[in-house]
């Protein structure tokens, strides 16, 4: 992908060839349709690639590393639950969140552990869920948005949990209550039969999902309820895709929360092994 800097582009919001240096679109106005030569890559990089494939890659992936960190601790797993279970040493290494390492000052821990798992059952259904949940959201908001929603709902409930003093915590069930909370608040914003269809279902799934986490063992509520409001309020905020194409704006977003992310993942394992 290069930058585009002259010539004819389309424009990121109304799609309409426009020029990559003018100061705004001929047609809708918008101003740096060009986005500095980068409307053109941030494009074809949201067409070509599915951000749902790209979670599950990432969170198999790193499961798998964390179970290398440290083979010994995975089998030593004193139940079927606990077997194939990373060790906490292995998953503070790999960036898991927490009041400690918050206090520590590792911040990038709320974008981290959202990528991270403490078992098979434990990445299965959560894997589970970001498909079921991400091309819904995905089809309603954008992709670009899509991947704001997500990583802003994990930071928001990680936050959260740290807040109230929540030892060590991994997982991405904040960003999928966060993917609910998108969907109740699509069905808010929405409003008509179609509205009030998903307006239902959605919240009806999160409520029963809310009531289960308290029903089991060693689940971060608090990261669920945080989650959920950091999705809920980023659903609001974000346009809908039948009211409004996806902007370089939404595209820069979803770019600067990947950046974040693998920025993250870079000091922690430089914290972690070099540091």
């Amino acid at each position: 992908m290069f930058r585009k800097t002259s010539g004819s582009i389309l424009c990121p919001s109304c799609g309409r060839l426009t020029n990559a240096d003018a100061r705004a679109c001929l047609i809708c106005g918008r101003r740096n349709p060009g986005l500095w030569g980068f409307a053109g890559p941030l494009q074809m990089l949201f067409r070509r690639h599915s951000f749902v494939d790209v979670v599950t890659v990432a969170c198999i992936a790193l499961y798998i590393l964390t179970l290398l960190l440290d083979p010994a601790a995975a089998m030593r797993g004193g139940n079927p639950f606990n077997l194939f279970a990373p060790s906490p040493r292995a998953l503070i290494d790999a960036g898991a969140a927490g009041a400690l390492p918050w206090q520590a000052g590792r911040w990038w821990t709320v974008l981290t552990a959202i990528y991270l798992h403490g078992g098979p059952l434990h990445i299965l259904f959560n894997v589970m869920w970001i498909r079921q949940l991400g091309p819904a959201v995905e089809e309603l908001y954008g992709p670009s948005r899509l991947v704001v929603i997500f990583t802003v709902a994990g930071v928001v409930g990680f936050i959260a949990s740290n807040m109230v003093g929540y030892g060590l915590t991994i997982g991405a069930s904040g960003s999928i209550f966060g993917l609910l909370g998108a969907m109740v608040a699509f069905g808010h914003k929405r409003g008509g039969a179609f509205g009030a269809m998903v307006l239902r279902q959605y919240g009806q799934w999160a409520v029963l999902l809310f009531i289960m986490g308290f029903l089991m063992a060693g689940v971060n509520n608090v990261a669920h309820a945080g989650g959920f409001v950091g999705g809920f309020g980023a659903g609001l905020v974000l346009a809908l895709a039948e009211r409004r194409g996806e902007t370089g704006l939404d595209r820069l977003l979803a770019v600067a929360c990947i950046g974040l992310t693998v920025l993250g993942f870079g000091l922690a394992f430089w914290t972690a092994f070099v540091g």
